[in-house]
């Protein structure tokens, strides 16, 4: 089977996403989507590279997945779905770019620095 694939990454999450032109049922890690999320929304927050560009029909597509947790995982979902599908069809670039599909979040958890409890947290301060 033919396929075009797009790496998406977020936070510590890692993702391949690959999009077919067949018909079958979504998976992700090999488990079916509504296993993986449990709303709604989320779903669609995954899909909507497919709805902008109008394919939502058309395609169907696999994930691989590691790292992180649930707002990485569909945020790096959501972008190696996009960039997928500029794969597909170059055309589709400046509208996903319009929408904001094509931009990675570079926002990642601060290390935590000598002396300090956390990243920033210092130790409470006592004069006497």
């Amino acid at each position: 089977m033919k396929y075009w694939e797009g790496i998406g990454r977020r936070k510590s999450t890692t993702c391949r996403v690959r999009i077919y032109k067949d018909n079958f049922d979504p998976k992700i890690n090999d488990k079916q989507v509504g296993a993986f999320f449990k709303n709604q929304e989320d779903i669609d927050y995954i899909e909507s590279p497919l709805k902008v560009a109008n394919k939502l029909g058309s395609f169907t597509y696999t994930v691989k997945i590691q790292g992180g947790g649930m707002t990485g995982w569909k945020d790096a979902i959501r972008l190696g779905m996009a960039r997928a599908l500029v794969k597909v069809d170059e055309t589709l670039k400046p509208d996903l770019r319009a929408a904001g599909l094509l931009t990675r979040d570079p926002r990642v958890v601060e290390r935590k620095k000598p002396g300090l409890k956390k990243a920033r947290k210092a130790p409470r301060f006592s004069k006497r």
